[in-house]
């Protein structure tokens, strides 16, 4: 039965679709983009699918070639890595749509190698959610990130050097994070994380699983972009094309974000991370300052993309403060968030994306009141995405939001709630600087009005992507109840 194969399937379309797409791209290089729509597509109906069959028949464990674990590879579909692969898969759908009414402009000629690496990059992603096994998330973490850096690389000038400094700090993330790894192993001698999750209490003053729990906190906590270990991501997000910002933005983080649920939830506990140091409440102290740094690093930017890249520093931290307060509110606003955000941005990058296609640059401060008649339907999906970001009902935003003030009252934590509420009021600086731009008149020019013929928005393959999305947020506003609902039952703590 599919049931039966599907974490498995999802990653063999990746890796059929990451071959097709050379096979074809070489023959007609126009292929390239459909193929990668088609794959990504496929991935995220077999994702809805299974996230479907989970909550009716429960788990499914996915042995490669018969052989059980430990002996063999595992991958585990269960309701945290059905969630993440849905979103994952889902957006990236979305990214790779829109993509194409840009790719022959921000990359020409290499539609081909782009689109057969963004299938490689979303495959580690897939892998990283779905295994059971602390090595194999290793590896396809360097599967993803190589593919990432080179996505990255494409892109203005400056992207090779931005991607080249992602690629040292990343690395320096994932050796250690394998570092950490391989002290649980001589530990407990098994990597696989459901047979390792019951031995760990009995190591819990071993100074070996110490380590290889802050080696393994910080190593992810690079690839997550928590502060202090952000460095990576402005220049990357900036300098990236729009197509791969876009794909890698809205998810890239959140993959990393996942892996510190996995590890601090279920690997560990809450108890036995703490059980030396505060641990999750250090993290929830760093995911603070960096949704303020973030906050106000966004308020000095003129470059849209820019803005966005330190909006998202500061967004990661919503998720990972979350996660620190280890409580079902805190965790079901930080589940939210991982979908709201991953949504949110992917529109607000879309926007960057479709003002390039048309104006040829995302600069802030060229922007003009002729945009809102120029470009109606994209300058709406703007004003939806920046107002849930900014966390006004009943848009998304708001609701994960709420969730984690009901998180930090519920542990009384009073610094965490000042927190969310100041870096909403500098959210609202940030987003309403565009929106003076955008909808208000300048007092030394005039009203400026679009020449004829420049009431033409982007081309649908472009607005579409970005429509829907603007409009989930709307529907996900809605269906909020519903959600956390299905989280908390689904994650019970």
């Amino acid at each position: 039965m599919i049931e039966t194969h599907l974490p498995a399937l999802i990653a063999l379309t990746f890796v059929l679709f990451s071959i097709l797409i050379p096979a074809f791209g070489l023959w007609r290089r126009e292929l390239s983009q459909p193929l990668a729509v088609i794959g990504s597509g496929l991935a995220g109906g077999l994702s809805i699918y299974g996230f479907i069959e989970y909550l009716n028949h429960g788990a499914i464990r996915y042995s490669f070639g018969g052989w059980e674990p430990p002996v063999g590879i595992e991958f585990v579909y269960d309701g945290l890595s059905g969630f993440f692969v849905m979103v994952i898969n889902v957006v990236a759908f979305f990214s790779i749509w829109h993509s194409g009414g840009i790719a022959k402009r921000e990359f020409p000629g290499k539609e081909m190698p782009y689109y057969a690496l963004a299938m490689l990059m979303l495959l580690g992603f897939n892998g990283i959610v779905m295994t059971g096994d602390l090595f194999n998330l290793f590896v396809f973490l360097e599967i993803s990130s190589l593919a990432g850096y080179a996505l990255i690389a494409i892109g203005d000038r400056p992207a090779p050097y931005a991607a080249f400094r992602y690629l040292i700090i990343g690395t320096a993330g994932g050796t250690l994070y394998l570092l950490g790894a391989g002290l649980l192993y001589t530990v407990t001698g098994t990597l696989n994380i459901i047979d390792m999750t019951p031995m760990l209490p009995h190591f819990a003053e071993s100074t070996a699983v110490v380590a290889g729990l802050i080696l393994m906190i910080v190593g992810i906590g690079v690839k997550a972009a928590l502060f202090p270990m952000h460095g990576w991501l402005p220049d990357s997000y900036t300098y990236a094309s729009s197509s791969s910002t876009t794909l890698i933005a809205p998810i890239g983080t959140k993959v990393a974000a996942y892996v510190l649920f996995r590890i601090i939830f279920y690997l560990f506990g809450v108890d036995l991370v703490d059980a030396t140091a505060p641990f999750t409440y250090l993290v929830g102290v760093l995911a603070c300052i960096g949704i303020i740094y973030g906050s106000i690093m966004a308020i000095a930017q003129s470059e849209l993309k820019r803005m966005l890249a330190y909006s998202s520093i500061s967004q990661i931290g919503y998720i990972i403060m979350g996660l620190s307060l280890a409580n079902p509110w805190g965790f079901a606003g930080a589940l939210l968030h991982v979908l709201n955000h991953a949504v949110m941005k992917a529109c607000l990058f879309m926007v960057a994306g479709n003002l390039r296609a048309k104006e040829g640059h995302s600069d802030i401060s060229l922007f003009d009141d002729s945009y809102r008649k120029k470009y109606p339907w994209t300058m709406t999906a703007f004003s939806i995405a920046a107002i849930s970001m900014i966390g006004l009902p009943p848009l998304a935003g708001f609701f994960s939001k709420w969730y984690l003030v009901l998180g930090t009252i519920d542990n009384s934590n009073w610094i965490f709630l000042a927190v969310i509420v100041i870096s909403s009021l500098l959210n609202a600086v940030y987003f309403f600087r565009v929106y003076e731009k955008m909808y208000m008149m300048d007092p030394y020019k005039g009203q400026k009005e679009p020449k004829d013929g420049e009431y033409n928005d982007v081309k649908g393959s472009m607005l579409w992507p970005t429509s829907i999305l603007a409009v989930s947020l709307i529907v996900i506003g809605f269906a909020n109840a519903v959600i956390v609902g299905v989280l908390l039952d689904i994650f019970p703590m």
